[in-house]
C-alpha cells in the first residue's frame, strides 16, 4: 500500500488536474477532492499549490473557467479543459507512461 500525503514529483500535478478535468468541469476544490480520489488518496493537493497551478494553467490555454455556484450554494470558480489542455493530457500521459517503464524496468534490473 502506497504512503499516505506523498509530496508530489514534479510535474505530476499539472497531469493530475489536467486529468481531474478530463472527467468533468469542476471548482477549485473539487479538483482536489477528484486528484485525491483518483490517487487512492495518495496525493492530497493543498491550496496554495491548487490555484496558483490552475490560474497558470489558464494563462497557458489549458484551462477555461467561468463563475457558477457551488455544491453548497457558494460562488465558484469551475475550470475546464480547452481543446489545447486535452493536447496537453495526451502529451504529458505519454511522458509519464514512458518514464513509468523506464522506472521500472530499473528496478526490476539485477
Amino acid at each position: 500500500m502506497p504512503p499516505k500525503n506523498q509530496a508530489l514529483l514534479q510535474g505530476t500535478l499539472d497531469l493530475l488536474i489536467l486529468k481531474a478535468l478530463a472527467l468533468e468541469d469542476l471548482h477549485g476544490l473539487g479538483v482536489a477532492r477528484r486528484v485525491e480520489q483518483l490517487t487512492g488518496g495518495t496525493f492530497q493537493v493543498k491550496p496554495g499549490s491548487l490555484f496558483p497551478a490552475l490560474h497558470r494553467m489558464e494563462e497557458a490555454g489549458w484551462l477555461a473557467s467561468v463563475w457558477g455556484e457551488s455544491e453548497n450554494n457558494r460562488r465558484a470558480k469551475f475550470y475546464r479543459l480547452t481543446p489545447a489542455g486535452r493536447k496537453q493530457l495526451a502529451r504529458e500521459t505519454a511522458q509519464w507512461n514512458a518514464i513509468a517503464v523506464a522506472i521500472a524496468s530499473a528496478l526490476e534490473a539485477t
